[in-house]
């Protein structure tokens, strides 16, 4: 199977976010369900590898203000006032994709919930071809559910991986993936990887 017009797209599963050394746990914000998605994903970026599709990752970005102090949004610093300078900064290890699913063909930077918002996101799909995203990462209601709506509205065919994306609890995400399924198709990677396989 030939896969050059499909991407896997990998919403914000970066280090500042997954890492025990990273933001995110620093700020006893740390998530099994978050921590374990770049292993369960792993099979199947490595498909999507194997079958000549691309993998496109999105970075939630703080970015640097003068003397290095993080430009945060007023409604993120009440919810998460642990975020300090260098936290999800540009080039810094916490902004980067997980080791376990590294490296993505595209790296998009973002600065709100849809990676569409404010971005390359859409210029870079289309020089690259690619008409349908298969969706994974964090969180289901925030990142991933903005994207995929987005995405729906640009007429890009999107799948959402129902066991490849986590919120901060189980409740929350089962409420987002039966949100999406309205405007997108949800499955699991194993049915991906099935239907690919074949």
């Amino acid at each position: 199977m030939n896969l050059t017009n499909t991407g896997l797209l990998i919403v914000d599963l970066q280090n500042d976010f997954l890492h025990e050394d990273g933001a995110y746990a620093r700020g006893g914000q740390a998530n099994a369900d978050i921590a374990a998605l770049p292993a369960r994903l792993k099979p199947l970026a490595d498909l999507v590898r194997r079958l000549g599709g691309l993998i496109v990752s999105t970075h939630f970005t703080l970015v640097p203000g003068r003397g290095g102090e993080p430009l945060i949004s007023p409604h993120l610093k009440p919810l998460r006032p642990f975020l300090r300078k260098g936290d999800f900064a540009p080039g810094a290890w916490g902004h980067a994709l997980d080791d376990e699913l590294a490296p993505s063909d595209f790296q998009i930077e973002k600065i709100a919930y849809s990676a569409f918002y404010m971005t390359r996101l859409e210029w870079v799909l289309r020089r690259a071809g690619v008409e349908r995203l298969v969706v994974g990462g964090i969180v289901t209601n925030g990142g991933v559910a903005s994207t995929v709506r987005d995405a729906h509205v640009r007429d890009i065919e999107t799948t959402v991986l129902e066991d490849g994306c986590a919120a901060f609890d189980p409740v929350t995400h089962a409420t987002a993936i039966a949100g999406l399924r309205t405007v997108a198709r949800c499955a699991t990677i194993t049915d991906i990887i099935s239907e690919w396989s074949a």
